[in-house]
């Protein structure tokens, strides 16, 4: 497993995907530590696809850790073929190039800014923003701004299309977090 795998299963896991995203994920641009690689329609099918097969492997994936058993590995591996990829590592190298985009994806217009300039914002505003004590500010901006150095700009345009084409499947994925749905029809909650 790569070095990134911890990073990718808890990103995953926070956003409540399913295990195949949980270990295909990426942690945005943050360090980027995985392949940037060329997406077509039918890796971002197949990766869909394959995770009706790998979401029963959820649980074992947070017990495994950030090692999982040889067992476990075989598993991982043997769904990535079967849906058509070389190895699980180029599954991981799939879902972490979806997840680039899905980070810059503005949803509800459809444009993209390259996570890096995300970041550089993000810094920008923590550096503007007098609420946060001085101490947090500078453990923030030393954070950032080492992410920002780590990361690489996104190197396939084309990815963003292709994403895009997919993106209402992708979504499709990712159950409504927490408290983002409210009762229907104006209700009020059920007290």
């Amino acid at each position: 497993m790569s070095m990134f795998f911890s990073r990718l299963k808890s990103l995953a896991l926070a956003l409540g995907l399913s295990a195949g995203v949980a270990c295909a994920g990426a942690a945005g641009a943050t360090a980027q530590e995985f392949k940037q690689i060329e997406l077509d329609d039918k890796m971002v099918t197949s990766f869909i696809a394959a995770q009706k097969d790998f979401a029963p492997l959820a649980s074992k994936l947070i017990e495994g850790g950030d090692s999982p058993d040889a067992a476990l590995t075989k598993e991982l591996e043997d769904i990535a073929k079967k849906h058509g990829f070389a190895s699980f590592a180029e599954f991981e190298d799939v879902g972490a190039n979806i997840t680039l985009i899905l980070d810059g994806l503005d949803r509800s217009s459809g444009t993209f800014t390259d996570p890096i300039e995300k970041m550089k914002k993000e810094l920008e505003d923590i550096k503007a923003d007098d609420s946060i004590p001085a101490e947090d500010k500078k453990l923030a901006v030393d954070d950032l701004t080492q992410e920002i150095a780590a990361s690489q700009p996104l190197q396939h345009k084309g990815n963003i299309d292709v994403v895009k084409k997919h993106i209402a499947e992708i979504e499709a994925l990712i159950p409504e977090e927490a408290g983002e749905s409210g009762p229907e029809d104006g209700d009020p909650p059920a007290q």
